[in-house]
């Protein structure tokens, strides 16, 4: 099946891209990469790979080898312009996150978000992770002019973890974990219609992260058709639950 996953030019997360890649194809999926205009060669935080801070808050090294073998694929070097999707010949949509300045190219996008629009309304499988759980809440339904979200649980990057990281960085690297003014979850609770009901914030960590093996500090929300994530901790899970998708969509 083919998986659309758009990427800003710059500055998205290592893990939150390179982790669904690999479970994806592995699984005999193809990605198709989409950024702004066609043909750019578009790149992750490179924070991510040396470590944010004292080499520290990185990219665990599995993800990082995964990126490596991204960046020599035919998918990675060939991508297709938003503005020129065609959502029906996809049969699933990934929206990755990140939180360096390059991502607000991504998540303020209006023509990302008619086309995510478009997308949504086919009922095909969408997961989004941290910061891209907020390109569906700015993306509105054409039929109501609300966010798609507005009657759907999720989950995104907790207002705890992105607080904990901006105030341990600060000092060093300013407003690099605030891509924007307002907390993603707040913004994201907005745009639910019930957010005490429908917003899960999963249980509380700041380190401990899923892995290849082991899906004890991971957690994914699945509403129907919508998956979503908080961090990068939850990658490995929220690519397996987002291939499980794919696979009872085929049947």
């Amino acid at each position: 099946m083919r998986v659309l996953m758009p990427v800003p030019d710059r500055d998205f997360d290592v893990t939150e891209v390179a982790v669904p890649w690999r479970l994806l194809t592995d699984a005999g999926h193809q990605v198709v990469f989409a950024t702004e205009r066609p043909g750019t060669r578009p790149a992750c935080d490179p924070r991510l790979l040396t470590g944010v801070l004292f080499g520290q808050l990185g990219a665990a090294a599995e993800p990082r080898r995964f990126y490596e073998e991204l960046t020599h694929s035919q998918e990675f070097t060939a991508t297709v312009g938003w503005a020129e999707l065609d959502p029906e010949a996809y049969d699933g949509l990934i929206l990755p996150g990140g939180h360096a300045p390059g991502m607000r190219q991504y998540l303020g996008s209006e023509v990302l978000q008619q086309q995510v629009g478009r997308f949504w309304a086919l009922e095909r499988p969408v997961g989004a992770i941290c910061h891209g759980v907020l390109v569906l809440a700015r993306t509105r339904d054409a039929s109501t002019g609300r966010s798609v979200l507005a009657n759907r649980r999720t989950t995104c990057l907790p207002k705890y973890m992105e607080r904990s990281a901006y105030l341990a960085t600060a000092w060093r690297l300013g407003r690099y974990y605030r891509t924007y003014p307002a907390y993603v979850e707040d913004e994201v609770r907005a745009a639910l219609d019930d957010p005490g009901a429908l917003f899960e914030r999963g249980p509380r960590v700041l380190s401990a992260r899923g892995t290849a093996t082991d899906d004890t500090a991971a957690f994914v929300v699945r509403d129907g058709s919508y998956l979503s994530a908080r961090w990068p901790g939850d990658a490995y899970l929220f690519g397996r639950r987002f291939c499980a998708l794919l696979e009872g969509a085929q049947r």
